[in-house]
């Protein structure tokens, strides 16, 4: 939530190549699921390494660059515990986080059914704010659907990459 509102702005790109590794300050091993994962609203428990977080997330508007976001840390056993409560399709991934100007790119390659998928994002503080993209950014899918984790947990892209 980069503008503080709770009104999270962002922009996702597929990655080219593998040079974000080499690029990156910061990585982290993320497990997540969803309680609710329905059209319109989300709600999503996150382990990233040790630390336990609850996310709330509205419907997509403005093309799918921007939605309500609320992110609570919980505890690593209250995720845990809640964890047992999600909807089946776990999502498994690594983030990397590369500065690039004055924005910080997360670049998630996903495990699992979902291996061979590497996705960039940038949150915004408003919609047309410019950025500096790094060399690895590739076709923007910021709006389309099946880039959204909640729809990858159903549809993974081992089951369509091939329409890419």
């Amino acid at each position: 939530m980069a503008n503080g509102t709770g009104l999270e702005i962002e922009r996702k790109f597929l990655v080219v190549g593998s040079s974000y590794k080499q690029a990156a300050y910061a990585s982290s091993r993320i497990c997540q699921g969803y309680i609710c994962s329905s059209r319109g609203r989300t709600v999503r428990v996150r382990i990233r390494d040790s630390r336990g977080y609850l996310t709330i997330k509205g419907p997509s508007d403005n093309g799918g660059l921007s939605r309500y976001e609320f992110e609570k840390e919980i505890t690593l056993s209250e995720a845990e515990s809640l964890m047992k409560l999600c909807e089946p399709g776990i999502i498994d991934k690594t983030r990397y986080l590369v500065k690039s100007g004055k924005h910080t790119f997360e670049v998630d390659e996903f495990h699992g059914e979902n291996e061979g998928l590497v996705m960039a994002e940038v949150e915004l503080d408003y919609d047309d704010e410019p950025y500096e993209s790094p060399s690895f950014i590739g076709e923007e899918v910021t709006g389309d659907r099946r880039y959204y984790n909640s729809q990858l947990k159903d549809h993974p892209f081992t089951s369509w990459q091939r329409e890419v």
